[in-house]
C-alpha cells in the first residue's frame, strides 16, 4: 500500500510517496514532472523494497527552494530526505533530469549510494530536444503557460504531428508529455522547471556533463535504460556512456520513447528486478576512492 507524506527539510516542505519493506529504492523524476510518473513500478518494487518516489524541490507538491535549483542541490534535498526516513543508503533511479541527479548524487555522496538506473537519462551528452533548449531563452514563461493551458486530449494529438519533425518528439510520448505541461498551470510549478532547466541547458543544449565523472563510479552496479525512439535525447547517449561503464546493465528497449517506465512497463519492469536481485549494493571505500581519483582526469 502507498503511503503520500510531506517533510519539513530545512524549512522547505518536500513531498513523497513511500511503500513496501526492505533495502530502500529511490525514484527521482524529470523535469516538470512529479512522483506520479513511477505509478507503474511502484507496487511492484514494493514487494521486497521501501520504495520512496519524490517530488523533486519545486515540482508536483513540493515546495520551492530557496534560490538554488542545481544538480548538486537537488542531491542534497534526496540526501536530507534519506536521513530524515532514516535510510543510510539507497538504490537511485532517475529519469531524464533525474538521471542527471542520481548521477551528481552517486558522485556526491557515494557512501550513500547501493546501485545507480539511469532511464532516459539527461547530463550524458550535449544534444536534447529543442523544445528544451526553448525553454532557457527570454519569456519562456509565457510560452509555456500558454502550452500548459492546451487540454490534455488536443496535446495528446498535437505530439503525434510533431514527432513528424526530428528530434522533436516521438509520437510514443503524447500522454506524459501532456501529463507533463499540465502540471506547469501554476505561476510556481512554472518558475521552477524554467529555473531548473536553465540550470542544466542552454540555446546550444546540455551544458552539464557527468561523463568526467563516471570512471569513478568504476565499482558501481549502474543499469542503463533507454527506448530506442527517444526524440527527447539521443539514444546514442546512453549507449555511449554504458560503453564507458565497467560492467553496465544494458538495456535499450525497442520502440519505446523517453518514457519507457510509463508506456513499456512491460519490458523495463522484468529488467530493472533481475537488476535489482542480481547485483551487489555498492560499498564505500575511501582508499578505493582516493585510487579512483588519481586516474581521473579530473585530477
Amino acid at each position: 500500500m502507498t503511503s503520500p507524506r510531506q517533510t519539513m527539510i530545512l524549512g522547505s516542505e518536500l513531498a513523497y510517496t513511500t511503500a513496501g519493506t526492505g533495502p530502500a529504492v529511490l525514484l527521482v523524476h524529470g523535469l516538470g514532472g512529479d512522483r506520479r510518473t513511477w505509478r507503474h513500478l511502484i507496487g511492484p518494487l514494493a514487494a521486497g523494497h521501501t520504495v520512496i518516489a519524490v517530488d523533486l524541490p519545486g515540482h508536483g507538491q513540493s515546495g520551492a527552494p530557496a534560490g538554488d535549483f542545481s544538480l548538486g542541490a537537488h542531491a542534497t534535498a534526496l540526501r536530507d530526505l534519506l536521513i530524515t526516513l532514516g535510510h543510510g543508503s539507497a538504490t537511485v533511479v532517475g529519469h531524464s533530469l533525474g538521471g542527471g541527479i542520481a548521477l551528481q548524487f552517486a558522485y556526491q555522496f557515494p557512501e550513500r549510494t547501493d546501485r545507480l538506473v539511469l532511464i532516459s537519462s539527461g547530463g550524458l551528452g550535449p544534444e536534447v530536444t529543442p523544445v528544451l533548449r526553448a525553454a532557457t531563452l527570454p519569456g519562456a514563461e509565457v510560452v509555456v503557460a500558454g502550452m500548459a493551458l492546451l487540454p490534455r486530449w488536443l496535446t495528446r494529438r498535437v505530439v503525434p504531428v510533431l514527432s513528424l519533425l526530428p528530434g522533436v518528439a516521438a509520437r510514443q510520448d503524447a500522454g506524459p508529455l501532456a501529463e507533463g505541461l499540465h502540471q506547469l498551470l501554476g505561476a510556481t510549478h512554472r518558475r521552477a522547471f524554467i529555473r531548473t532547466a536553465r540550470s542544466v541547458l542552454g540555446w546550444r543544449g546540455q551544458a552539464v556533463s557527468a561523463t568526467s565523472h563516471l570512471q569513478l563510479l568504476a565499482d558501481l552496479p549502474v543499469m542503463v535504460a533507454w527506448g530506442d525512439h527517444d526524440a527527447t535525447i539521443p539514444p546514442r547517449h546512453h549507449q555511449a556512456v554504458a560503453d564507458l561503464l565497467a560492467n553496465p546493465t544494458v538495456v535499450e528497449i525497442t520502440g519505446a520513447g523517453h518514457y519507457p517506465h510509463e508506456t513499456a512497463v512491460d519490458q523495463i519492469l522484468p529488467a530493472l528486478l533481475a537488476f535489482l536481485a542480481g547485483s551487489t549494493a555498492f560499498r564505500y571505500s575511501e582508499d578505493r576512492w582516493r585510487h579512483l581519483l588519481a586516474r581521473s582526469p579530473l585530477t
